[in-house]
């Protein structure tokens, strides 16, 4: 068995598959041990429908996963995504005591930029400092030790739905497990996919996922704007199941054997074999039908995520062009469609910065389970305990936590 400290878990939950990805922290960085993947039946648009068929694939994943690794997983980072969530940019201002910017400041001026109001029915999920500044010098990234009598922050919120985030843990907990954290899908995919450079000098990540198409943007090393469409590879497959009319499951794999992006790549005379519903005889088509269902469909992902990166303000920012990651990018043709679409450079995402099983999660739709374990490895490090917290029951217990905080900060 592994002593259990070294072990990160990542469990990508997602809507068309569950992922247990563990890792074993090295000298050098993360290993990777162990990967177990099964079919989601409970998640629509990223989000539990049906607990119970949740936690049944949850527990054939981390089943798989536990064998290959030799361990057993008592503990794991997960992601969540969906439509509910939401990410705005926030800023708070505080004076600075001694005159020199302590851990405590850090505190209080991140919790000033995060008095925010929030409805009751949302959670916090994550506080992403941007920079600090100190008496006007701004683009600080660590500012404690620094002198100075005002202290700024510029962070970037993300709230999900309670019930979501709810649903989530209590999947994972019912599956036997301890939830470290819940982190965000594009941010966890952002620790595997993308390098320091192109988050200094500005990149848009787009993870097309099943159910959700979720976008971050990063510029100058921080996460600027997040966003998620409501768009994925099931609507894929719904359309080609619709078109040629033939079974989802068969229409699944006809994506993934034959499925491509633009139809300018495709042979005249290329043919396939689809299946017909209620025992009705096989037909054969031409592949180029197939591409005009499934490249319409591309276009408006793409494009709804073009409107979103030009929504955020940063269009102008990210010479690092677009990086493209998710299961459902691994379809030929889906690079150049982006490239028609943001006409900037673009790349599919792999994993990378990671050893051990590299050759197993070498491909896009390991990126978020992987992005999990890495997260949890650098939260390992510096210490951390996960920054999401489930939302005060009460306002007794609201009014607890203040006085506390006040007596900490006053004596």
């Amino acid at each position: 068995m592994k002593p259990k400290e070294k072990l990160i878990v990542g469990l990508d939950i997602g809507t068309t598959k569950i992922c247990a990805i563990v890792g074993e922290i090295a000298d050098d960085g993360v290993d990777i041990i162990g990967v177990g993947s099964h079919p989601s039946k409970g998640l629509r648009k990223g989000v539990v429908v049906n607990i119970d068929s949740t936690v049944n694939s949850i527990r054939r994943a981390l089943e798989e996963a536990e064998l290959m690794a030799g361990c057993q997983v008592n503990s794991i980072y997960t992601g969540i995504a969906g439509g509910h969530i939401k990410g705005f940019n926030s800023h708070g201002v505080i004076a600075v005591r001694n005159r020199v910017v302590t851990d405590v400041d850090v505190k209080r001026v991140i919790d000033a930029a995060r008095a925010v109001a929030i409805p009751m029915d949302r959670e916090v999920i994550h506080i992403l400092p941007q920079e600090f500044i100190v008496d006007d010098q701004d683009g600080i990234t660590r500012p404690i030790g620094m002198s100075g009598v005002r202290l700024e922050a510029r962070v970037h919120i993300v709230t999900g739905a309670v019930t979501s985030a709810q649903n989530i843990v209590r999947s994972c907990n019912r599956s036997g497990l301890e939830v470290a954290d819940i982190v965000l899908q594009q941010l966890a995919a952002s620790e595997a996919v993308l390098s320091a450079d192109e988050k200094e000098l500005g990149v848009t990540l787009i993870d097309v996922g099943g159910g959700t198409t979720d976008i971050a943007v990063f510029v100058e090393g921080s996460i600027k704007h997040t966003a998620v469409i409501s768009l994925g590879g099931d609507h894929l497959t719904n359309d080609i199941a619709v078109g040629l009319r033939t079974p989802i499951a068969e229409a699944e794999k006809i994506k993934r054997k034959y499925g491509c992006a633009l139809t300018s790549m495709i042979e005249n005379e290329e043919t396939l074999e689809v299946p017909s519903v209620g025992g009705r005889r096989p037909r054969i088509l031409s592949r180029q039908i197939l591409g005009e269902i499934i490249e319409p469909r591309v276009e408006e992902i793409l494009s709804l995520s073009y409107r979103e990166m030009v929504r955020s303000g940063f269009e102008s920012c990210i010479p690092s062009g677009v990086v493209l990651t998710g299961g459902s990018v691994i379809m030929p043709g889906f690079p150049e469609m982006a490239e028609k679409i943001f006409n900037l450079p673009i790349r599919r995402g792999y994993p990378n910065g990671i050893g051990g099983l590299v050759d197993v999660v070498n491909s896009p739709m390991y990126a978020t389970g992987v992005g999990l374990v890495l997260y949890g490895a650098n939260n390992n490090r510096a210490g951390g305990n996960g920054s999401f917290r489930p939302r005060e029951r009460n306002l007794f217990s609201k009014i607890t936590e203040r006085m506390k905080r006040w007596f900490v900060e006053v004596f």
